[in-house]
């Protein structure tokens, strides 16, 4: 499941709450920014 920030209100927003339309639950807002996931992905360079 992805995580996404509003925009507007900041709240953290589970995947699973945003549904069809992608609305912030909690206010309304029409922004999501997806979030990174935690620690990043490191590739060793050659």
């Amino acid at each position: 499941m992805s995580k996404y920030k509003c925009f507007n209100c900041g709240a953290t927003v589970d995947s699973s709450e945003v549904g069809d339309i992608v609305r912030c639950p909690y206010c309304g807002g029409r922004v999501l920014i997806k979030k990174k996931p935690e620690g990043g992905h490191h590739v060793k360079a050659r």
